[in-house]
C-alpha cells in the first residue's frame, strides 16, 4: 500500500497531510477565507498559491496531498506541481470522485457541486483524474458516502472499484453528515470476491464533532488507514472564532488554537493522517506545530466539554456561507 511510505518517514509532520479544498477553487465554506485569499482569485493566482503551499508543505515534512474532482482545479494544480518537481517520488496522492464541480470559477453559484455516486460518474471522473494525475494517483476515494448512498449497494460499481484496486490503485471512501459512523460500518462490511473493498476511510473528526470515533477505531483495527478531514471545523476552531476553552489551552501551550485543535486529533490512536486545510503558508506552518503539542489530562478534559451533538454540528456546517 502507498501509505507504507508514511510509516517509514521520519519527520514529525509526516502524518499531517495537506488538503487543497480551500485553494483549488475561488469559493469555499471556511470561515475567514475572505481575508485569507483576498479579492484576486484568478486561476493563475490560485495556481501559484497552491504551488507555494505544496512547496512549503513538502519542505516541512508533509508527505500526503489530498484533492478531489469537485475541488475546482485542485487536481490540475497538483499535477502541475508534480511535473515541475519530478524528483519528488516519496509523496502519497489521494483524490476523490462523486461530486462534480459546477460553480464555473465563481463564488456566488447557486450550486457549487453536484453529488452523484453512479458507476457512470465514476467512469467519467476516473478518466478525468487519470488524465491529470496518471500513475501518480495512489488513492481514489468515493466522496462523502452517507448511509443512503447508492455506492454502498451498487455491485457493478463495486466490481469496477475492485478492478482499479487490482491494477494498483488503493480504493477508499470519505464520509460526511451526522450518521458518519453508520456509513463507515456499512462500508467496512463490503467485499468483492471475499476481499474487503476499501483500504482507507476519510472522515470528519474534531473537537466539536467526535461521533465517528468508535467506527474509525473499528476501521483502523480492520486494517484501514484513517484520514481525518475538517480537524479545524471549517475555521470554527481557528483563532478568531475559537471557543474560550480552546483559546485558554492554546495560551497555556504558547501555540495557536489551530495547532491545539489538530493535536487533539493527532493523538487519537486510530488517526493515520490528519489533514491541514491551510490557505496560506503562515497557516500551514502554524498547523504543523500540532506535531509537537503535548496536552495534559486536565486540558483534555476542558476540550472534551466542547463536543456538540452531531445533528447540531452538521446543521451549523450546512449554514456556513460560501466565501
Amino acid at each position: 500500500m502507498p501509505f507504507a511510505r508514511l510509516a517509514t518517514a521520519t519527520t514529525p509532520t509526516c502524518h499531517i497531510g495537506l488538503g487543497l479544498a480551500a485553494v483549488g477553487r475561488p469559493g469555499y465554506i471556511n470561515l475567514g477565507r475572505d481575508e485569507d485569499l483576498g479579492h484576486n482569485r484568478s486561476v493563475e493566482t490560485l495556481r501559484a498559491r497552491t504551488h507555494e503551499l505544496l512547496d512549503a508543505a513538502y519542505f516541512q515534512g508533509v508527505r500526503y496531498f489530498d484533492v478531489a474532482r469537485s475541488y475546482g482545479r485542485s487536481e490540475e494544480f497538483l499535477a502541475d506541481w508534480l511535473k515541475k518537481n519530478p524528483q519528488i517520488d516519496d509523496v502519497v496522492i489521494g483524490s476523490k470522485w462523486g461530486y462534480t464541480y459546477t460553480a464555473d470559477w465563481t463564488t456566488d453559484a447557486e450550486k457549487h457541486e453536484v453529488k452523484d455516486h453512479s458507476v457512470q460518474t465514476y467512469d467519467r471522473q476516473r478518466a478525468e483524474s487519470a488524465d491529470l494525475l496518471g500513475d501518480r494517483l495512489d488513492l481514489y476515494q468515493i466522496h462523502s458516502v452517507t448511509p443512503d448512498s447508492p455506492a454502498l449497494t451498487d455491485r457493478q460499481l463495486h466490481a469496477r472499484l475492485a478492478e482499479a484496486a487490482a491494477q494498483g490503485t488503493t480504493i477508499g471512501f470519505s464520509t460526511s453528515g451526522p450518521a458518519q459512523a453508520d456509513a463507515i460500518r456499512a462500508a467496512l462490511a463490503l467485499t468483492v470476491d471475499g476481499e474487503p473493498l476499501f483500504r482507507t476511510v476519510q472522515s470528519t473528526y474534531n473537537a466539536l464533532e467526535t461521533s465517528a470515533a468508535p467506527a474509525l477505531a473499528e476501521a483502523h483495527d480492520a486494517g484501514l488507514t484513517v484520514i481525518v478531514k475538517e480537524g479545524m471545523a471549517n475555521g470554527r476552531l481557528a483563532g478568531p472564532h475559537a471557543p474560550d476553552a480552546l483559546r485558554a489551552v492554546a495560551e497555556e501551550t504558547s501555540l495557536g488554537c489551530d495547532a491545539v485543535a489538530l493535536a487533539l486529533v493527532l493523538r487519537q490512536p486510530w488517526a493515520g493522517v490528519v489533514l491541514s486545510g491551510a490557505a496560506t503558508t503562515a497557516q500551514l506552518s502554524s498547523n504543523l506545530h500540532a506535531a509537537v503539542v503535548d496536552l495534559d489530562d486536565e486540558q483534555l478534559s476542558r476540550l472534551a466539554a466542547l463536543v456538540e451533538e452531531p445533528q447540531v454540528y452538521w446543521e451549523r456546517r450546512g449554514q456556513l456561507p460560501w466565501h
